[in-house]
């Protein structure tokens, strides 16, 4: 029988387009939070800067992240950009970087910057399959239908919005329709891209809809849960 999967969704404070100081900032919340995933929001080693570099998972400046969660035991899953280009979750553990998923569903000006990813994607974790996504896509149900085709457990975003109460919508609609975990972390306070405010309010729900754990509307706040 698998063990419950402690996860926290984090809303780090953000310095647009300083990937070593939103690194530094990643690995002390991994190393706070004391659980075995954390989620961060849309772009969060950039900030909501379409035109941020891209960022290479050998960079060098991605190593105090890998270095807090080889500590901590932490699976971390973390915004940027990366080559293509692609709007990206980096799943990150104390092995090193990979790139766990692109966004297939882009929004607003990120089609004259970006390139959809192809497909939905999954990840395993001590038992547990969680299944990604970044910001639109938990808007469009199609993409949580065909994750969640995937054997998922948990449906996993980062987002960027400013509205609380389509966050709360979409998860609770994901969570209910496929019985699954949803975790979002959203962005509080500004993060660029033309986001003087986001929503803040990163939260865990439960297969039957409740909500577990949620964050309030400022940056450095967190909510952890334990997934049964």
């Amino acid at each position: 029988m698998r063990e419950p999967l402690t996860i926290t969704v984090a809303q780090p404070h953000i310095v647009s387009h300083d990937v070593a100081a939103n690194v530094a900032t990643h690995a002390a919340v991994v190393r706070a939070a004391g659980t075995r995933v954390v989620v961060f929001p849309e772009l969060s080693l950039t900030g909501y800067e379409l035109e941020a570099s891209t960022v290479d998972i050998t960079d060098p400046r991605l190593a105090p992240l890998v270095e807090a969660c080889a500590a901590s035991g932490t699976l971390a899953l973390a915004g940027a950009p990366v080559d293509g280009p692609h709007i990206a979750m980096l799943a990150v553990d104390g092995r090193g970087v990979s790139v766990a998923y692109r966004k297939i569903n882009l929004a607003g000006a990120e089609p004259a910057r970006f390139v959809r990813g192809d497909k939905p994607a999954a990840i395993d974790i001590d038992g547990w399959r969680l299944g990604l996504a970044i910001c639109k896509d938990t808007g469009v149900p199609q993409h949580a239908a065909d994750t969640a085709a995937l054997g998922i457990d948990a449906y996993v975003a980062g987002v960027a919005e400013d509205d609380a109460g389509v966050l709360a919508e979409r998860a609770h609609r994901a969570a209910t329709t496929h019985g699954v975990w949803v975790a979002v972390a959203s962005f509080a306070g500004p993060t660029g891209g033309g986001f003087d405010t986001t929503a803040g309010r990163s939260s865990v729900v439960s297969p039957a809809g409740e909500v577990v754990a949620q964050a309030g509307t400022e940056p450095g706040d967190l909510a952890r849960a334990t997934l049964t």
